[in-house]
């Protein structure tokens, strides 16, 4: 009929007008990410399905890491909170954890290496663990401060291949969420080394120092996609 070619280019027109506004948030989104060196991200509620996920700089292959991020949650002592999740198609492959009784661990595919630390509070913290295959040696730093060295995971390999997920515990792959173990609360900084960095670097870090760039994750940079209900903001900060 003749009016099905203006049918056609209605469809047409509405069609790329929403592929063209999605495509145009998404790269507004991540670029807005990608150079803010200051930005943020809060996890205001419970919920199944808010995360981010982050995009490695490289394969994460690893016999060694060290992992950084500041935190800050009210959720301590209430119930499990989950901080940083790699999942492959199969396992765990490394996740960190606030746990019920407010230790806090870490998981490489089975059983957790567990520190008695201060638990994490509304105030700011920077939190790092390392671990080296080779010696098995895993530590835990809070604010810089170092804990005493466990034997975790001796000749053990992070396998590549996964997900990485801020904000939730894949069960599956990526999904299977439980919100009653989702992490609420405010998260930043979070970069990865696939080497272990010297205590006094680390301290560094702590204290403001940029130096060096994560390898595996760099914050400044990372690739971030947002999923349902994350703010982005960016924070006020004079450290140079």
């Amino acid at each position: 009929s003749p009016c099905c070619p203006l049918v056609h280019i209605l469809s047409y027109f509405i069609i790329y007008f929403l592929v063209f506004r999605v495509n145009i948030k998404y790269i507004y989104l991540v670029f807005r990410l990608s150079v803010g060196e200051n930005t943020t991200l809060v996890f205001p509620t419970e919920s199944c399905t808010s995360f981010v996920e982050m995009i490695p700089q490289k394969p994460m292959n690893l016999t060694a890491f060290t992992l950084c991020m500041r935190v800050a949650t009210e959720l301590s002592s209430q119930r499990e909170i989950i901080l940083f999740a790699y999942r492959t198609g199969n396992y765990d492959e490394l996740n960190v954890w606030g746990e019920l009784d407010g230790r806090l661990s870490f998981y490489m595919a089975g059983n957790p290496v567990l520190f008695k630390v201060p638990e994490l509070r509304a105030l700011i913290t920077h939190l790092c663990v390392t671990w080296d295959s080779t010696s098995g040696l895993a530590v835990l730093f809070l604010d810089g401060k170092r804990s005493l060295s466990k034997i975790y995971k001796k000749d053990h390999t992070v396998s590549p291949g996964g997900r990485v997920i801020l904000g939730q515990d894949p069960d599956i792959y990526l999904g299977d969420f439980d919100k009653h173990q989702n992490f609420v609360g405010e998260i930043c900084d979070v970069n990865m080394w696939d080497v272990v960095l010297p205590d006094s670097v680390i301290q560094g870090i702590f204290a403001g120092q940029r130096e060096p760039r994560g390898n595996v994750f760099d914050w400044d940079s990372t690739e971030l996609r947002i999923n349902g209900d994350v703010e982005v903001a960016i924070r006020e900060d004079d450290r140079v």
